[in-house]
């Protein structure tokens, strides 16, 4: 009979054994290629000694090709749960030294299972993704897993955050989880991300592509708007969103984490005052009101190489967490085009979906014009930003620094679509349109170039002011610039306990 001190050491050699995962030589050639393994991705992920494995000893039930001869504890996942920052977090991390880290029925249900968990408990879930794909020799059972999986990601959507880090292949089906979730985030050179890869579209489309081209990070956080985050390494991809949960709640049935302010909320800039200049046509960096008003001037930002003409982001006001959305005067001139509609819709509902306010900036000369805009569907996807914003029942505080024009005003936060605190600088102008495009529409050519002069000058007056919109209450306050972080912050206590619910209704038809 097997002695106690046998079994402890079986326990002892098994465990061993599943750690290992693919083995020594796989694990080496993983470090070769600039990446870590699984465990050492997870073990610097959470707070040290917090991790909880679960599912260690899995392996799977396969026996075509030979399978049944084949099988590695674990099965090419490690998942379980620990804590970022003291709070319950759960994750699933794909093991490429184990069968290339493909989804098989037995690891897809560790996945579900984590999952599960995660939606029961109302906690995070990360998912770090690095593998081939489908397991090929279990056919249907594997795209069954993937399918369990993807429809866990659209019922958890809006629930509880979901992020998925890329930190190696993740190429066909499977690219449809991390899509659903929340936030992408890449790392340069080793991950990618693509639904058929070079081979396949040389073949189909003659088209010749690199991995790196077709679905890099860079590609990804630039071009298609598809990751919300770049980073150069595994280490810092992962401190990345350590960071960005710090802004986040559990579940969407609690409010974000406040941390205790040491800043002073009384803070003045006298640097604001002069930043927006004068002229209408002069660009400035609406990057530098936003670090200058918010705690510790820390602005964590999101996408910010896509769509650079808005600009989103996480940052704190008093200690508060709040989702920030802001035309970059700097880009394009600010102006709302396909993505940056796109991506500001994307960002207002995840706020409003996890009860994060959200404060504008506006200086939107109106959409951009042209018929690359009108074919690509402007108007579907202009109106996604419109939808998102009038649907959002978060506190919403919108600030206008200096243009406001035509529909681009009313669709971004203003006042009636539903902005709880509508405030403007002395710069601001509110108007349809410019005042030479709104004089040759006024008077179409009748004026000599004197009385055209004397006409602009009356339109800007008239419009390029807060004063026409303030007197209407749709701007319920002007403000010295230089107070921007007071006011914003007296606004959002103002709003702190805001209720308000929409229409009863089994969802929106949001113009997809």
């Amino acid at each position: 009979m097997e002695s106690l001190e046998d079994k402890y050491k079986k326990f002892e050699e098994k465990n061993k054994q599943a750690e290992l995962g693919g083995g020594s030589e796989r694990i080496e050639r993983q470090h070769k290629a600039g990446r870590l393994t699984a465990r050492e991705r997870v073990k610097l992920f959470f707070d040290p000694g917090t991790f909880v494995e679960m599912d260690k000893y899995v392996t799977h039930k396969a026996t075509d090709f030979e399978m049944d001869k084949k099988k590695i504890m674990g099965d090419g996942v490690v998942t379980g749960y620990g804590k970022v920052d003291g709070r319950l977090t759960y994750v699933f991390a794909q093991d490429f030294t184990v069968f290339g880290g493909t989804m098989s029925r037995a690891n897809a249900n560790k996945i579900v299972k984590v999952m599960d968990l995660a939606m029961n408990m109302g906690a995070p879930i990360i998912g770090l993704n690095d593998s081939g794909g489908a397991r090929i020799q279990e056919g249907v059972e594997s795209l069954a897993g993937y399918a369990d999986v993807f429809y866990r990601n659209t019922m958890a959507s809006g629930v509880i955050p979901q992020i998925s880090i890329i930190l190696g292949p993740c190429a066909g089906g499977a690219v449809y989880s991390p899509a659903i979730t929340d936030f992408i985030c890449m790392v340069q050179k080793t991950s990618y991300m693509f639904i058929t890869g070079p081979d396949v579209i040389r073949t189909v489309t003659h088209e010749e592509v690199t991995k790196e081209e077709l679905g890099g990070a860079k590609t990804h956080n630039e071009t298609s708007g598809v990751a919300h985050f770049m980073a150069e390494t595994d280490e810092q991809a992962l401190m990345m969103i350590r960071e960005l949960l710090g802004f986040l709640p559990a579940n969407n049935m609690e409010d974000p984490p406040v941390k205790p302010c040491t800043d002073n909320i009384q803070r003045e800039d006298e640097k604001l005052q002069t930043l927006v200049p004068n002229d209408p046509n002069k660009p400035y960096d609406i990057l530098d009101i936003i670090n200058s008003v918010v705690d510790d001037h820390i602005f964590f930002e999101v996408q910010p190489h896509y769509a650079e003409n808005i600009v989103v982001g996480f940052a704190r006001l008093s200690g508060k967490p709040v989702g920030i959305v802001a035309n970059q005067p700097a880009h394009l001139a600010g102006v709302l085009d396909i993505g940056s509609s796109l991506k500001g819709a994307r960002f207002v509902r995840f706020c409003d979906a996890f009860n994060i306010p959200l404060i504008t900036f506006v200086d939107v000369p109106g959409f951009l014009p042209g018929t690359a805009q009108e074919f690509g569907g402007i108007i579907k996807h202009g109106a996604k930003l419109l939808y998102a914003f009038s649907e959002a029942t978060v506190p919403k505080i919108t600030l206008i620094t200096r243009k406001a024009y035509g529909g681009a005003y009313d669709v971004m936060s203003s006042k009636h679509i539903g902005a709880d605190v509508n405030l403007a600088y002395p710069s601001a102008e509110i108007a349809v349109m410019g005042p030479e495009g709104a004089v040759n529409i006024i008077f179409r050519d009748k004026l000599t170039d004197e009385e055209k002069k004397k006409a602009v000058e009356n339109y800007k007056t008239t419009f390029a002011s807060p004063y026409k919109a303030a007197e209407l209450g749709y701007v319920d306050e002007i403000i010295y610039p230089r107070q921007t972080r007071l006011k914003l912050i007296q606004a959002l206590d103002m709003t702190q306990n805001k209720s308000k619910s929409n229409p009863p209704k089994k969802h929106g038809n949001i113009p997809l």
